[in-house]
């Protein structure tokens, strides 16, 4: 297969366009076109342009990658989904392809585990604290973290990060009643909100009742 053209790319930094014989343009950046000392002209063989392809998608996987961890931090799973995840179609309607295929993926997600990037047990923690420090319980933790795709193995030793459920329920009390004597209505609302953010009954129970409201059994 011949180079009929290589160019760099106008619109994304340290890309080139590499313009084939048959049609098609193969992506590459500036590591590409040195190692594989690409040029127009260039003709190549069946093997070194299926190379020259798996090694430009890796590239343009790690870049992805990277890009996306720099902006916020992701779980192992979470990255590689975005990675392999279907692009929109093109203005003409023609299908686009994921920005890797899963094993590039699983590649690019160990790639940046080794290099420290992309840390599970880390990325949870800091999800536990979080959620944990805005008021919500147990069970909102651990749905944030089946979302995330954190592994289930790690979530006794992460759920440790969290404050105990009196702080955040005394607070949310202190702040919805400020000081105040609800009433059973009150209590009921309180009591919903309470779990909906995550909070089991008993635990609410004892904190209604540090408030002063003396309840027994649910409301």
């Amino acid at each position: 297969m011949k180079i009929m053209k290589l160019e760099p790319s106008q619109r994304v930094k340290d890309r080139w366009l590499c313009h084939l014989e048959d049609g098609s343009i193969l992506r590459v950046t500036e590591n590409e076109v040195v190692s594989f000392a690409l040029y127009s002209g260039m003709d190549l063989s069946p093997e070194r342009l299926e190379e020259l392809q798996r090694t430009a998608g890796e590239s343009r996987a790690r870049g992805k990658a990277l890009d996306l961890i720099a902006r916020k931090p992701v779980s192992r799973k979470e990255l590689v989904k975005k990675l392999t995840a279907k692009l929109p179609r093109k203005k003409d309607g023609t299908e686009r392809e994921p920005i890797a295929t899963q094993e590039q993926a699983e590649t690019v997600a160990d790639w940046l585990e080794d290099l420290g990037y992309l840390n599970d047990r880390e990325y949870a923690k800091t999800v536990v604290r979080h959620y944990s420090a805005k008021g919500y319980g147990d069970r909102k933790l651990r749905d944030e973290l089946f979302r995330r795709g954190v592994p289930r193995e790690l979530w006794t030793e992460v759920l440790e990060e969290a404050q105990e459920p009196e702080d955040g329920i005394d607070t949310f009390l202190q702040k919805r009643f400020r000081g105040g004597t609800p009433d059973q209505k009150d209590l009921k609302r309180a009591a919903d909100a309470l779990a909906r953010r995550g909070y089991n009954w008993n635990e609410i129970r004892e904190g209604l009742n540090r408030y002063g409201a003396g309840i027994e059994e649910e409301l």
